[in-house]
């Protein structure tokens, strides 16, 4: 019987509810394509020299429930938190990559700022209305 992997402190997040798309922001879109609105994922890598506007997560895929690796934008997601990830389907995507807690602590506020940002400055034009984007849902941080 094969042991199980070590737990490894990732950032988790969610999908938001719904994203602004295509000209200006003006439509509204559920998730994103491969993910369902409000699905967990687990961030297992960003891209630092595009200011970590895009980032690889893992999570179940919307059209299949299968666990998927995928590059999405940072804005697409929000409540950044560390977690300690004990699933081995997680772990095998992540490879060996080890965090501290401190260090995904670190890394979720980064993307938090980042996304927070993102979700502002993307669509600059005014919001459809009414709205249901992260940024105008009651009780949203951003």
């Amino acid at each position: 019987m094969t042991e199980a992997p070590e737990p490894v402190w990732l950032v988790a997040a969610n999908v938001v509810l719904w994203r602004r798309y295509g000209e200006l922001g003006q439509e509204l879109r559920p998730g994103t394509k491969a993910f369902r609105g409000g699905a967990k994922v687990y961030v297992i890598g960003t891209y630092p020299g595009v200011a970590n506007e895009q980032l690889t997560a893992v999570g179940h895929g919307r059209h299949t429930g299968h666990w998927i690796t995928i590059d999405t934008a940072t804005r697409h997601l929000h409540t950044f938190r560390s977690q300690l990830v004990y699933s081995p389907a997680v772990l095998r995507r992540c490879g060996t990559r080890s965090r501290t807690r401190a260090e995904a602590e670190t890394l979720a506020e980064l993307l938090d700022r980042v996304a927070r940002h993102e979700r502002r400055e993307y669509h600059a034009a005014p919001h459809p209305g009414p709205c249901r984007c992260h940024a105008c849902l009651p009780l949203s941080p951003g």
